[in-house]
């Protein structure tokens, strides 16, 4: 439970901080933003691969099995899950923006233009846009915004926990460093 609060709270907290960042900054296109968002949380997670290595060398002796190692991953991912949630939740609460609806026309301008390059009709056009504005409205209810914000990071994070654990139930990747001896003289 130690290495998931840890680590995971290293990470829910680097996440949160670089995606507030981002929308602080105003990045211009969504579609960017978000591929940017999901690497930053790819790289925030990796805090999953450094605590189940840390978890089995120091804890395990450098020996960890693959269900063990996944456990402490999910650990980490829940943890960093929760506060990145909470983080998202501060900030929606103390920020003047108005972040769905901004985010949304943004979204909609794109997609309706991208709809119209593909040939949609005006009536699909306006359909999605209602469907778009549905979710919007939606997104101010905390019961339905909450586990949308931890579904946006949890399958990152576990992804990153099961690559972690495939690759750490080697004891050869990367083996625990053994202190040598210290040398009497």
């Amino acid at each position: 439970m130690r290495y998931a609060l840890i680590y995971g709270g290293l990470s829910g907290a680097v996440a949160i901080v670089l995606i507030i960042l981002t929308v602080v900054m105003d990045l211009p296109d969504h579609l960017h933003s978000e591929w940017f968002g999901y690497l930053i949380m790819l790289v925030s997670l990796s805090m999953i691969f450094v605590g189940v290595k840390r978890y089995r060398d120091v804890e395990r002796g450098g020996v960890i099995r693959f269900f063990p190692a996944l456990a402490v991953g999910l650990g980490i991912a829940v943890v960093a899950g929760l506060i990145y949630v909470i983080g998202w939740e501060i900030f929606l609460a103390t920020s003047a923006d108005d972040f769905m609806t901004e985010y949304m026309n943004s979204y909609i301008a794109g997609l309706a233009r991208d709809m119209q390059a593909d040939g949609a009709t005006p009536a699909a056009i306006q359909a999605k846009i209602a469907e778009m504005r549905a979710m919007a409205e939606s997104y101010k209810n905390p019961l339905f915004r909450v586990p949308l914000t931890f579904v946006e990071i949890f399958p990152v994070g576990l992804l990153v926990a099961l690559v972690s654990a495939a690759i750490l139930r080697n004891p050869r990747v990367l083996p625990a460093q053994r202190t040598p001896a210290p040398v009497s003289g």
